[in-house]
């Protein structure tokens, strides 16, 4: 049988939340410590709201003291009310406190898992690649914030950082607050309907009596107020949705402008720059008015329902009270009671702008989620197994651009231990995206690579720089604390670095600090410390001169001897050096003696 569209919508929702929340309280190395933790706060919930009842039965008893003017009986009770509140208390201060924990340790376990996740099989940058090329991720509409093709998620540090935070606080505090008002109208809804008494009224010639009049009366209500509220409100799922992409995009742009300072400095671009931010901060600004215009309504409508819940009790209860069948403690009691279960009734009216919200985010994580499984698991593309022989072989490698457009061809290609191989080729040839495919980066294509047993090593033209102190660039990709002081000191001396020595343990911009040649040598410690046996370089002598270019080589062939070098150039020079030359150009590619 078919669901609804709106039932279907909800149920797959509801497997997200799922799919996002069970991991933690099932599979995780924490997950005895999760359900214990949870189950106290359910705990600390229970006794919350049986507290509440207390105060409720507490509340006739001192009421009808005052109007008796019973001052035995209204002293004792304050004494009564302040063990209840002194309770109250400390089981309001732990329930806050254990539910900060358990959002903190779960957002802990989740920003980790996510992380290993993104970082996993090169899905970051598998993910980048396919959303610049227009990759459409999965999805299941689940909200209808998504649709059908949706692209690649942007901004994942935004996920990883403020997604992951706002979900686990916000399922953690809207899940209990569902359960609170679950469980307070279960306690409340009997004690009100004893109370209220029954109304009777006359249709035609029969006299009908309703029993647990105030009951109806607070459903009616709720219902009215719930309908009304999603009406109002159902826009800001999504406007919060954009709202967050769109502050996303602002912020990345900022970063941009502070990693880039020097290019747009030297290119006197801070024109350009500002109407590039003030385009983004306007649409932050548009998007932000609409949605507070909708919050304005719902916040109106909600104060205006909250209100009117009142007095509405004392409305209805009034004539029994003026007609002596009721005495003012059981009024209050009535109030208090109605209050209950209206409120629990009411949760959805109450919490529709933090539900929003909440839906927007589990919709962004969802897709996150989405998007990095499919990128581990993209098929197609060339791929990079493991060979038999000690070379790398290259068999009918097809290579395309994202738009589908054909790159080159590489038919049959074999790279032997010991034999120095220089790519050469012009520029848009495709040598840079041949180093890809080796590598197993490169998604577009067909065809497959046959990697032989050892390590190797790719440097690109520009070298990626941790943050940290120089030998936390130095050292990567290995851990900075396998590679000793003197190791890193004796790397950077080869590479002509000597120079920063003092320096080692300082941190610092060092992409900044560095000048082009000066972070091209430092690649080139990185390989004199990780010691592949193969070393793809890919223009990683461009920004040096001719004697520094032949003293990196010189480096190289003494310091690695073993070391199988493959270069990428965009000229041939250093021939002599070489005992192949690939050649790369007008879509082929042939390997031919230096």
């Amino acid at each position: 049988m078919r669901l609804p569209d709106s039932l279907a919508r909800f149920h797959n929702f509801l497997r997200q939340v799922a799919r996002l929340s069970a991991p933690y309280f099932s599979a995780s190395d924490e997950r005895w410590r999760a359900r214990g933790l949870l189950a106290a706060i359910v705990a600390l919930n229970l006794g919350a709201v049986y507290m509440l009842v207390q105060i409720n039965e507490w509340n006739r008893v001192f009421y009808d003291a005052l109007q008796n003017k019973d001052a035995a009986v209204f002293w004792t009770q304050l004494g009564r009310f302040t063990l209840l509140a002194m309770a109250f208390v400390v089981i309001a201060v732990y329930r806050f406190y254990l539910t900060q924990l358990l959002q903190l340790r779960w957002r802990a376990w989740m920003t980790r898992d996510l992380m290993g996740r993104w970082l996993q099989g090169q899905a970051f940058y598998r993910m980048e690649l396919a959303r610049y090329a227009g990759a459409a991720v999965p999805t299941t509409g689940a909200t209808g914030l998504p649709h059908p093709g949706q692209r690649e998620p942007d901004n994942p540090d935004q996920r990883l950082q403020e997604d992951v935070n706002l979900f686990t606080a916000q399922t953690v505090g809207l899940s209990m607050g569902l359960l609170n008002a679950v469980v307070t109208l279960a306690s409340f809804v009997g004690i009100l309907w004893g109370l209220s008494g029954a109304f009777s009224f006359t249709l035609g010639e029969r006299t009908i009596e309703l029993p647990g009049f105030m009951v109806w009366l607070a459903l009616l209500y709720c219902i009215a107020g719930s309908v009304l509220t999603h009406y109002i409100g159902r826009p800001l799922i999504g406007l919060n949705f954009e709202q967050q992409k769109r502050e996303a995009d602002f912020r990345h742009h900022l970063v941009r402008v502070r990693e880039y300072s020097e290019a747009i400095a030297l290119d006197r671009g801070e024109q350009v720059e500002q109407r590039n931010l003030d385009t983004r901060f306007g649409a932050v600004l548009a998007n932000y008015l609409r949605l507070i215009g909708k919050q304005k309504q719902l916040v109106g409508f909600t104060n205006l329902f909250g209100q009117a819940a009142v007095v509405f009790p004392f409305i209805v209860a009034a004539p029994r009270f003026f007609s002596g069948a009721i005495q003012l403690g059981e009024l209050m009691q009535i109030a208090s009671a109605f209050d209950r279960v209206q409120g629990a009734l009411s949760w959805f009216v109450t919490n529709y702008a933090p539900v929003t919200g909440w839906c927007a985010i589990v919709e962004r994580l969802a897709h996150f989620g989405r998007a990095m499984s499919a990128a581990r698991a993209r098929a197609d593309g060339p791929r990079v197994e493991a060979g038999t022989a000690d070379t790398y072989e290259v068999r009918d490698l097809r290579l395309s651009l994202p738009d589908g457009r054909d790159l080159l061809h590489a038919g049959a290609l074999s790279i032997a231990p010991g034999a120095q191989t220089l790519i050469e080729g012009s520029s848009g040839s495709g040598k840079t995206t041949l180093l890809r495919a080796i590598a197993g980066l490169w998604p577009f294509g067909s065809g497959a690579v046959h990697k032989p047993a050892g390590r190797s090593l790719f440097l690109p033209q520009r070298a990626y720089f941790p943050l940290g102190s120089l030998k936390h660039a130095v050292t990567y990709p290995l851990a900075v604390e396998a590679v000793s002081d003197a190791e890193a000191l004796a790397a950077l001396s080869d590479a002509g670095l000597a120079h920063l020595a003092p320096l080692l343990h300082t941190v610092d911009a060092w992409e900044r600090r560095l000048s082009g040649g000066e972070q091209q040598r430092l690649a080139l410690a990185r390989a004199l410390l990780y010691k592949p046996d193969w070393l793809f370089l890919d223009e990683a002598t461009s920004a040096l001169d001719r004697s520094n270019q032949e003293r990196f080589h010189e480096v190289l062939r003494t310091r690695l001897p073993a070391t199988t070098v493959v270069a990428v150039a965009h000229h041939r020079t250093q021939t002599d050096i070489y005992d192949w030359v690939l050649e790369v150009g007008k879509g082929s590619a042939h390997l031919k003696p230096g």
